[in-house]
């Protein structure tokens, strides 16, 4: 049952937010009224149309993240919606706007039915998505660039091995591996060979079946997306000098160390100037979109138990429709 904590004001009016009084389980997260937000200096006031369901998402639910939560939050950073309202100083948007993007550095705020958002991490929509898909985008699609460009410092003809390439940051990282040309050799388990293949890989490892170790030889760079043993055994694979770029956990630097290579763990700084890039890629159709499963925002605790395990979750982005 939805709880109510906010008493509505004539001069405030008030939302249905997903809000997380205390750190645990999917059965913490609440659907209650509460006031709307309003924007101040740096940024606007948005009505979401779709917000994205990330891991990211579960870690702060849980009270996992690596960045401080005060209690009592709102869920959620990915968003796609319409500009409603601006902060003192905005000149970057208008009133109307169709904007994607994240909320803020605390990824916090999207469960809603509207949620404040900085400028400097949104962008205009692409033409060719919906609300819908739009929200699939931000925190992936960056992260995805972030980690093969930024860090990795790919370069055309170069080898890159990913891990997980069938999720959300694998299939963008896919797609913009093959564009730049450097060459991929990609995990997945047997469901997902053809769609990583349809992606643009070059070469596709069944983990299921295969032992990556006996498939590639001195990657320049492996895209780690999984953690675990996993991440300790890609080490081996990598030429001297080579990099692992892991979103999941820090790497051993010890053996990473002994075997001559370079290994980080980074978080994702989303921009407009990333957004920018990205938004333009999909407008040229150089870039694809991938959603598991669409469903209302009041929905948001089952999207959370599809993120644990608790229910059956298809490769693809996890979408909240508002």
């Amino acid at each position: 049952m939805a709880a109510t904590s906010y008493r509505e004001k004539a001069d405030q009016p008030s939302m249905k937010a997903w809000r997380v009084h205390e750190f645990g389980p999917a059965e913490k997260m609440v659907f209650e009224t509460i006031a709307r937000p309003r924007p101040v200096a740096g940024q606007v006031l948005v009505k979401v149309h779709a917000a994205g369901v990330g891991p990211w998402d579960a870690w702060i639910r849980a009270g996992k993240s690596a960045l401080p939560q005060p209690l009592p939050l709102t869920l959620g950073s990915d968003l796609a919606g319409e500009v409603t309202a601006l902060g003192p100083d905005v000149s970057s948007l208008a009133v109307n706007d169709q904007v994607f993007g994240v909320t803020n550095t605390q990824f916090l705020g999207a469960y809603a039915e509207y949620a404040v958002a900085s400028t400097a991490m949104l962008s205009r929509k692409p033409r060719l998505l919906s609300y819908v898909e739009a929200a699939a985008v931000p925190v992936v699609a960056v992260t995805a660039w972030q980690g093969l460009f930024d860090h990795a410092r790919l370069e055309a003809g170069q080898t890159v091995l990913i891990h997980g390439a069938a999720g959300s940051v694998g299939a963008f990282a896919v797609q913009l591996a093959c564009r730049a040309k450097v060459r991929s050799v990609v995990t997945v388990g047997t469901r997902d060979i053809e769609y990583v293949r349809a992606l643009g890989a070059d070469k596709v490892v069944d983990y299921q079946t295969q032992r990556f170790e006996d498939e590639v030889r001195n990657a320049d760079v492996v895209f780690d997306l999984i953690g675990g043993e996993t991440q300790a055994r890609s080490i081996r694979v990598l030429r001297q000098g080579g990099k692992l770029i892991s979103i999941v956990s820090q790497p051993d630097q010890a053996l990473a160390e002994r075997h001559g290579v370079t290994a980080t763990f980074f978080l994702v700084d989303v921009t407009t100037a990333y957004l920018d890039k990205i938004s333009a890629l999909i407008d040229r159709g150089d870039l694809k979109t991938g959603i598991s499963a669409i469903m209302p925002l009041a929905d948001a605790r089952e999207a959370h138990m599809m993120l644990d395990g608790r229910r059956p979750k298809p490769h693809g982005k996890i979408v909240l429709s508002v």
